[in-house]
């Protein structure tokens, strides 16, 4: 993979990952050309927009060859495969070729029209981290709610630096809070909490996600706990911890338990039950055991993936377009 160039550090990078959002593209590119237009009337900034094709299986990658780069800079990078949302991410900031990087998802809920306020959070007001976070879940189920409460509460238990509530990707970063995210060195990346972990001045801003005018999201229930289990062993030893809790009061009780067993043998007389007791105390411990065995297992394939080095993605191929206002056309890239 060639070495990136140097970023301009007065330009903004859109990055958009985007996995089989043919019927989608079209709309959001058009917003984002209407987005930079804006941006160039009220205060020159260099624009460019980053499209990371995560493998996608419909002709997403067709769809995105033929839109105009008009009003700002346009790469489009393809993966060789799907390798995720957070690989896609990291493609874009590694080939973003300005100094700012606001990232946004590729379904339109992200409303690019948000992307005025976050540049003027960090132009005018001097943030370096402005992230949008849902207004409300009202609109979602209980269970949902409850579900993403205890989410949280688990990742941020214990924490020096806990990541904000509800917080999204849909978030743009200064030249060094860009510069900084760039440093971190491990592979398996969680960039909410990454980009929380940073530092810098940051600020939230609600929002509400629009509807999605097209197609049916791919994040259902098993990627969801996918993602919560790996921004979670990313970020927290609360699962650790809760395991060593829960082996000091099972042994608690089993102390109690046979403390009692022998007061009842020696003042009451009382036999002491057999079969049963010893199933249930056998059932209940193993499968304590293998639940501990799971947990630390989660950590030690998190390390294992890091110490074999592998690269997060791959590129296929990589298109770089210039602005059509400025009569370029930049050639187009084979693999890398």
């Amino acid at each position: 993979m060639p070495a990136p160039s140097k970023p301009d550090a007065g330009g903004l990078s859109i990055v958009v990952p985007i996995y089989n959002e043919a019927s989608n593209l079209p709309d959001l590119h058009q917003r984002l050309t209407a987005l930079a237009q804006r941006l160039n009337k009220k205060r020159p900034i260099a624009v460019e927009v980053v499209y990371v094709d995560d493998g996608s299986r419909d002709n997403t990658v067709e769809v995105a060859r033929k839109l105009p780069a008009e009003n700002f800079d346009l790469q489009l990078i393809s993966f060789s495969r799907n390798f995720g949302k957070e690989a896609a991410l990291l493609a874009g900031l590694d080939h973003a070729r300005h100094g700012a990087v606001l990232f946004m998802d590729g379904d339109g809920q992200h409303p690019p029209e948000l992307a005025d306020k976050l540049v003027a959070l960090w132009r005018d007001d001097g943030y370096d981290v402005a992230y949008t976070a849902k207004a409300t879940r009202a609109g979602e189920s209980a269970s949902h709610r409850l579900a993403v409460r205890l989410f949280y509460r688990l990742l941020n238990w214990g924490v020096k630096y806990p990541i904000p509530e509800d917080a999204g990707d849909f978030r743009l970063l200064s030249p060094r809070a860009a510069a900084a995210l760039k440093q971190l060195p491990e592979r398996n990346r969680f960039f909410k909490g990454l980009s929380s972990w940073i530092g810098f001045r940051q600020v939230r801003v609600p929002y509400e996600p629009a509807r999605r005018t097209h197609g049916r999201s791919r994040w259902n229930l098993r990627a969801l706990i996918g993602l919560s289990i790996e921004g979670i062993t990313a970020f927290s030893t609360a699962p650790l911890r809760l395991a060593s809790l829960f082996g000091v009061l099972l042994s608690l009780t089993a102390l109690f338990f046979g403390g009692w067993i022998i007061f009842e043998t020696l003042f009451y007389g009382k036999s002491v039950a057999g079969y049963p007791s010893i199933i249930v105390g056998i059932m209940v411990i193993g499968g304590m055991q293998l639940l501990m065995i799971g947990i630390m297992g989660e950590y030690i394939a998190k390390i294992l993936s890091e110490l074999k080095g592998r690269p997060a993605y791959f590129v296929a191929e990589h298109e770089i377009r210039e602005r059509q206002s400025a009569g370029k056309r930049g050639p187009r890239e084979a693999a890398e």
